[in-house]
C-alpha cells in the first residue's frame, strides 16, 4: 500500500500540523510496512521569500514541494494532481484549499481519499460567522468526496458529525515520545516552557500575563517561549513583555532546533499553554513525555488531557491572578514528590505513542481499500 500525504506545510516548517504529518508518515513506513510520501508547498509561510528545494526526503520519506498562488490562508496549488503517482490512498491533512481542491477534482483523479481535521479552521474567532457558513456549505460538499473523515480530537468529531456523521472516525494524534523523553529538569524549578507556533489562537500574551502574576507571588518564576513565527511576530511578543515588565522573566527563542528545544526543556519543570482553541495540544503531550507538568488553559482538549493523564493544572485565561495563586500553591505542595511526578508524566505519555496510533490509521486505510474492492 502506498499512502500519499498532502499537507500545506511540512518540515522544515515548525508546528503541530507539521509534526503530526511527519511522525505519521515515518511511523507508517517503519512500523506498519506502508509506503509513504508527502506533497507540500514549496515555501514556509513564515519565510515566503525563500523557496525550498522541489524534492527532498525526511527520514526516508520522499517529499515533493510544489508552487502555490494566493494567500497563506487559502493557497492554490493545482499542480498537486501531477504528483499523485502510484498512491493507493491520498491522505489530505487539514481543512483548507487542498481539502476542497482534491474533493473538487476527484472525478479526474478517482483516488480513494481520507482527510484528517487537525482542528479544522476554527482556531480563532476571525470571521467566525463566515467560517460557520463556509463549513455548513462548502466543507459539507467537499466531505462527500472523502471515504473517511478522521477527526483529530473529540471536539473535531462533534463538529464533523454535524455534516459527515456516517464517515467520521476519531483518531487523536500520536506523539514522538522519544524526541524529548525524560529531558525535563531533574530538580523542581519555577520555570515553564511554551513550545509551538507564534499564532494568535495560542494566546502567548496570556501566558506572559500569567507569568507576570506568578512573579508577583514568587520572583523565581520564568517562562521560555520557543517556536516559529506565524501571525504573531517576535517583535509583538517582545512589546507585550515590555508592557508587562517581564523582560527578565521571559526568554524568547524564535525558530529553535529540536536539540535546542531539548536543552531549553532541561531548564523547566512545566509545559505551558494559554491557548483559546486547540484541536489536540500536541506540544503539551510532548512536554509530558519530557517529564514536564502541564499548566494549561481550561478548554476541553486540555481538560481531557489532564483528566486522562492524571497530571496538570488548569487555569482560567480570563483570571490569571487566581490561576497564579493555584499554580504557586501546587508547586510548593508537589516539590517534595517532584521525582515521582516527573516519572508519572513520562509514563502517561506512552498512551500517545505514534507506533500504536499509526496502526489505527493503517486500519482505516485498509478498511477503505477493502470496501472499494482495492488490494492494498
Amino acid at each position: 500500500m502506498h499512502v500519499l500525504h498532502v499537507v500545506r506545510q511540512f518540515y522544515p516548517a515548525i508546528g503541530g500540523l507539521e509534526d503530526a504529518v511527519s511522525n505519521l508518515a515515518v511511523a507508517l513506513k517503519r512500523d506498519c510496512g506502508i509506503t509513504t510520501s508527502v506533497v507540500t508547498l514549496d515555501r514556509e509561510f513564515s519565510r515566503l521569500d525563500a523557496t525550498l528545494p522541489p524534492r527532498d526526503t525526511y527520514q526516508g520519506v520522499p517529499v515533493q514541494r510544489i508552487p502555490f498562488r494566493g494567500s497563506t490562508r487559502y493557497p492554490l496549488a493545482p499542480t498537486v494532481l501531477q504528483h499523485l503517482g502510484e498512491a493507493d490512498i491520498v491522505h489530505v491533512h487539514a481543512i483548507d484549499s487542498f481539502f476542497d481542491g482534491m474533493a473538487l477534482t476527484r472525478p479526474l483523479h478517482r483516488r480513494p481519499m481520507v482527510a484528517s481535521t487537525h482542528g479544522g479552521f476554527f482556531h480563532t474567532d476571525f470571521a467566525s460567522r463566515l467560517k460557520l457558513a463556509y463549513f455548513a456549505s462548502v466543507t459539507r460538499a467537499s466531505s462527500l468526496a472523502y471515504d473517511r473523515i478522521i477527526a483529530s480530537s473529540e471536539s473535531d468529531a462533534a463538529r464533523f458529525n454535524q455534516i459527515a456523521a456516517s464517515k467520521t472516525v476519531t483518531i487523536e494524534n500520536g506523539v514522538n515520545i522519544g524526541k524529548w523523553q525524560g529531558a525535563a529538569s531533574p530538580q523542581p524549578t519555577r520555570t515553564m516552557i511554551y513550545i509551538g507556533r507564534f499564532s494568535s489562537n495560542k494566546n502567548i500574551t496570556g501566558l506572559i500575563d500569567l507569568v507576570a502574576a506568578l512573579g508577583r507571588l514568587h520572583g523565581d518564576w520564568r517562562l521560555i517561549i520557543a517556536g516559529g513565527p506565524a501571525d504573531v511576530t517576535p517583535a509583538q511578543i517582545e512589546e507585550h513583555m515590555r508592557r508587562t515588565g517581564t523582560e527578565r522573566a521571559v526568554t524568547l527563542v524564535p525558530s529553535p532546533s529540536d536539540e535546542g528545544i531539548k536543552a531549553l526543556i532541561g531548564e523547566a519543570s512545566y509545559i505551558g499553554s494559554a491557548s483559546r482553541y486547540e484541536g489536540f495540544g500536541l506540544s503539551v503531550v510532548e512536554g509530558l513525555s519530557a517529564g514536564l507538568t502541564p499548566i494549561v488553559s481550561d478548554i476541553p482538549p486540555f481538560r481531557r488531557l489532564v483528566r486522562s493523564s492524571g497530571s496538570g493544572i488548569l487555569f482560567d485565561i480570563d483570571d490569571v491572578e487566581a490561576g497564579a495563586a493555584r499554580i504557586e500553591a501546587a508547586h510548593r505542595d508537589a516539590s517534595a514528590a517532584y521525582e515521582s511526578n516527573r516519572a508519572n508524566n513520562i509514563a502517561a505519555s506512552l498512551a500517545y505513542d505514534w507506533r500504536s496510533v499509526a496502526r489505527q490509521f493503517a486500519d482505516v486505510y485498509e478498511d477503505v481499500l477493502r470496501k472499494r474492492g482495492v488490494q492494498g
